[in-house]
């Protein structure tokens, strides 16, 4: 068989450990956006493929739950939106034929006709009125109630195939979430019928995409059966079934991948990347992401004095831990807005990251910052990490060697999976601790819909009660901006302010790491697996 040519960047293979500040010498060479991959060679027809979720089962493939790396994964080759989000970030109509937008407060969508649920119905607008309702009903308990979904004021059926959507505020974002799990159309009649159990292997989900669900085994696998009557006839599924597994250890994950037992995988963890980069018969490729490394203040101890903050990030060798705890997979962040993940206003956004400070290690200029710290810069400052994902670690180590040139005290505190993931919910679990890690990221590729979470006064992703008047009038400013450039001229300012005021502290920004066997091609590359039908694009190597 022909060995397929994709995109690779070179990545030197070292141990996971600590870097010492200011000392990159002999580690892996940081990435180039520009050298990141976004799609993967076109295949051919295949019988069967298999494929892993390293993040482990999903919970539910009901899509107003799918809101974590597992769920999206799977859900997004069943389940589809209004809109469809594209390998190279634009958001195309999909279930919807057609958008208008008269202003930005209302969006009208003309439903596509002809579109079959996999059991044969059809699908209606009243289907989509009952799915886009379903993220408004306090009783459905969808993950993505609250931001975007908080300020839908109505949503109507105002023709036999048109849909309206009226916002309380204007938001130039909100079509392209209309990609998301919030528009995803499910069957009214088979979720009225399934009940408590929807979602669940019993209950199951109708939906319209490439793939249905096959056989649910559950701890063990899923697989996917390609829809044969999928109504876009150009992007049927090319993999008949797709067999999706569950392992979560690393060097489990290294021994499947590079004994062919698994053909692929999305997320393949760090501890496999010197394994992978070594493998015979696959390829490990590094694609464009939206994905951002951060520290994010709680509002707590001397981490919730802006002064200290701009000065650990100034402090810390963030491309040393891109080139070495990242093994050469991520590039230093410059902002907490993630290189290249936009769409629209590309000479504007680059320009404005173009007039970003360095993110070379500044000793110096930390100094400097600290000056104008208000706090007790005696006490410690906790960074709390899931104690199982030992580069966390390595990474707090790292901003500890930048605080220890300043005089300041930084203390690494792991948690367990299950209680670090209340740092996200609950305050009290916040209390006490000044500042934790996050993997984030950007659903769709707009600056904007990101920062507005971490930055507004009332954003979901505000920890640390970050509260000023000027940024809240800079996000209203350009969530009502329709132009693309005047919208990215005001994001540039609002990124501006963020870097001076440092809510959170990035880090890095990682790549998509994909490893794929000789045997098969065509997935994306880029961040959109978990909104995309990624699996139908998978096909046979020639």
């Amino acid at each position: 068989m022909k060995k397929r040519t994709v995109v690779i960047v070179g990545v030197l293979a070292v141990a996971l450990s600590g870097c010492a500040a200011g000392n990159t010498d002999g580690a892996a060479p940081s990435i180039s956006t520009a050298d990141l991959a976004v799609t993967t060679p076109a295949g051919g027809e295949l019988d069967l493929a298999t494929w892993n979720l390293p993040f482990g089962e999903p919970a539910s493939l009901d899509p107003i739950k799918a809101y974590n790396y597992a769920e999206n994964t799977v859900v997004a080759n069943l389940c589809e939106g209004l809109m469809q989000l594209q390998p190279d970030y634009t958001v195309q109509p999909n279930l919807a034929e057609s958008v208008e937008s008269p202003d930005a407060s209302t969006w009208v969508y003309t439903i596509r006709q002809g579109v079959e649920f996999w059991d044969g119905e059809t699908m209606t607008a009243d289907d989509v009125l009952y799915s886009l309702g379903r993220q408004l009903d306090p009783n459905e308990g969808s993950y993505w109630a609250g931001g975007v979904v908080d300020n839908i004021a109505s949503i109507e059926k105002t023709g036999d195939w048109e849909i309206t959507v009226t916002l309380i505020e204007p938001d130039s974002t909100f079509n392209s979430y209309l990609a998301t799990p919030i528009g995803n159309v499910v069957e009214q009649a088979h979720r009225l019928a399934a009940g408590e159990s929807y979602g669940t292997p019993s209950g199951g989900v109708m939906c319209t995409g490439p793939y249905s669900v096959g056989a649910w085994n559950q701890g063990q696998s899923i697989s996917l059966e390609r829809n044969d009557n999928y109504w876009n006839t150009d992007k049927v599924a090319k993999t008949a079934q797709v067999d999706i597994s569950f392992i979560v250890d690393a060097a489990a994950i290294s021994n499947a991948l590079t004994t062919g037992a698994i053909d692929g995988s999305y997320d393949v963890p760090l501890g496999s990347i010197a394994t992978l980069q070594s493998a015979t018969d696959g390829s490990l490729i590094l694609g464009r992401s939206l994905q951002l490394i951060a520290i994010i203040g709680t509002g707590n101890g001397a981490f919730a004095d802006p002064a200290v903050r701009q000065a650990l990030m100034l402090a810390t060798d963030r491309e040393a831990i891109a080139a070495t705890v990242f093994e050469g997979t991520a590039e230093a962040s410059a902002s907490l807005v993630p290189n290249n993940s936009w769409s629209y206003g590309s000479d504007v956004f680059e320009q404005g990251r173009a007039d970003l400070p360095s993110t070379a290690v500044d000793i110096e200029g930390a100094k400097e910052a600290l000056k104008a710290a208000t706090t007790d810069l005696t006490q410690p400052i906790s960074i709390v990490y899931p104690a199982e994902r030992t580069y966390y670690a390595d990474i707090i180590s790292e901003i500890s060697n930048g605080a220890t040139a300043l005089g300041l005290t930084v203390v690494p505190e792991g948690v367990p999976s299950a209680q670090f993931g209340a740092f996200f919910s609950d305050p009290e679990a916040r209390a006490g601790h000044d500042a934790f890690v996050t993997a984030n990221y950007l659903d769709v590729a707009d600056p904007l819909a990101f920062l507005r979470t971490i930055l507004g006064s009332t954003g979901g992703q505000n920890y640390n009660a970050y509260s000023n008047t000027e940024m809240d009038a800079l996000l209203a400013d350009a969530g009502a901006a329709s132009d693309d450039d005047e919208r990215a001229t005001l994001v540039n300012e609002i990124q501006g302010l963020a870097m001076d005021e440092l809510p959170w502290i990035p880090i890095v920004d990682p790549s998509v790491r994909l490893f794929l066997n000789d045997r098969v091609t065509g997935v994306p590359a880029s961040f959109v697996y978990l909104y995309y039908p990624w699996a139908a694009d998978l096909g046979a190597a020639e």
